[in-house]
């Protein structure tokens, strides 16, 4: 195990130090240099352990071992969201410091995808032999539109039975609908321009208006007045999870005096919140703001109660009386919570940790839901630090070493 736990923490090093963030496409790179460059290092790092390897032109990566004639899937991702603000390591050094990996992607989704694949090293030496064919595919676009997916399912076939390692533990049966909305409201206020945040899945951190200052108003919203501009610090969050964060956009827009934007927002997440299920009560964040003199666009990440439909959240839109377009779209999970996967899965879980446990539900949205019969499973658990989408990522050397435990428990019991 330490061989193996050795080697994983270096290949994950490796990987954070891509910065594979999406940039504008190049020839055979549809997602610029660096994403190119992190899924060469995974796919050549497959092939030295003398595993099977597909590059799909660069949009997804594919792992195979065994050749049964069912197929199983292991669906990870090595595209990461932007580094954003507050690190205190560098976002892309992939260091080791206190028994933690620190870097963008550490936990989302390189480090689980490293683990993956040297479970099935492990496997592999030992001389397992699979009765399905396992596939480790990983995309890279899975933070900004899943064109990998789209694109892999146009180019080889995807299995229908599978896990991804891109949520928490013990077992994720559902996840929750996704919308991204671009909502049109008025521009109040005396500002040329207004700009915050970087994703619609990232809390806003920093929002920007280049707008008077007046000192008074400046502290009452705890603002900052910096080369011509209003400045508004928040904290970064995933946005499934924005209550984990500090939205930097009300105080600008209180700042500003956009009664009429700040209101509808406080309507639409009043209203939409009453919706729930199960798998909990929707949730609304506004993660990207633009403005000029004319109109202020606010994209809000929405994450639905898995029974719903969209058209319940559409139609509360329309009743509210909102401008807006939808931008992306991801239909819910919602898989057998006493179904075989979900049990199997339970059942390594608590063999690994000791634990007894329960199927959870999520509002993130992971690649399970691109599987006919799919889950997430792992690598986050219960009352870890809310690293995800955050300044300094990390994930620890003991988490690793629990990850090449229950992934190869897991992958050896459903496909042996």
């Amino acid at each position: 195990m330490d061989r193996y736990l050795d080697e994983a923490i270096e290949s994950i090093c490796e990987s954070i130090r891509f910065p594979s963030t999406e940039q504008p496409p190049l020839p055979g790179k549809p997602f610029g240099e660096d994403v190119s460059r992190c899924l060469a290092h995974f796919l050549a790092l497959a092939a030295r352990m003398g595993f099977e390897t597909h590059d799909y032109d660069g949009y997804a990566g594919e792992v195979v071992f065994g050749d049964g004639t069912e197929e199983f899937a292991v669906l990870a991702h090595l595209d990461v969201v932007p580094a954003g603000n507050g690190w205190t390591e560098a976002p892309f050094g992939g260091v080791v410091k206190g028994g933690k990996i620190y870097g963008r992607g550490a936990v989302d989704d390189k480090g689980p995808a490293i683990c993956v694949l040297y479970a099935l090293k492990q496997l592999k030496d030992e001389g397992f032999v699979p009765a399905a064919k396992i596939k480790l595919i990983v995309g890279c676009n899975e933070e900004s539109g899943w064109r990998c997916i789209e694109h892999y399912n146009k180019v080889a076939r995807m299995p229908e039975t599978g896990f991804s390692p891109d949520a928490d533990f013990p077992v994720i049966y559902a996840e929750k609908g996704i919308l991204q909305i671009e909502l049109a409201l008025p521009a109040e206020g005396d500002f040329s321009t207004l700009r915050g945040g970087e994703r619609p899945n990232m809390v806003c951190d920093l929002c920007e208006a280049a707008a008077p200052a007046f000192p008074e108003k400046l502290r009452a919203f705890g603002l900052e007045y910096a080369a011509g501009k209003v400045v508004s610090r928040g904290r970064s969050a995933h946005g499934s999870t924005p209550e984990k964060g500090v939205n930097a956009i009300y105080p600008i827009l209180g700042y500003l005096g956009a009664d009429g934007a700040l209101a509808m927002l406080d309507a639409l997440k009043t209203r939409l919140g009453a919706l729930k299920d199960e798998t909990g009560a929707l949730t609304l964040s506004p993660d990207v703001i633009r403005g000029g003199m004319n109109e202020i666009s606010v994209t809000c990440d929405i994450r639905y109660p898995a029974t719903l439909s969209e058209r319940d959240v559409l139609s509360v839109l329309d009743a509210c009386g909102a401008r807006y377009r939808v931008t992306h779209r991801q239909l819910p999970l919602f898989t057998d919570k006493h179904g075989p996967l979900v049990s199997a899965l339970l059942a390594v879980y608590e063999e690994c940790t000791g634990q007894k446990a329960e199927p959870i539900a999520i509002g993130g949205g992971t690649y399970a839901r691109a599987l006919k019969n799919g889950v997430a499973f792992g690598p986050e658990m219960e009352g870890d630090d809310p690293v995800v989408h955050q300044a300094d990522e990390y994930i620890s050397v003991d988490r690793v070493k629990l990850l090449l435990t229950l992934y190869k428990k897991a992958i050896e019991r459903l496909t042996k």
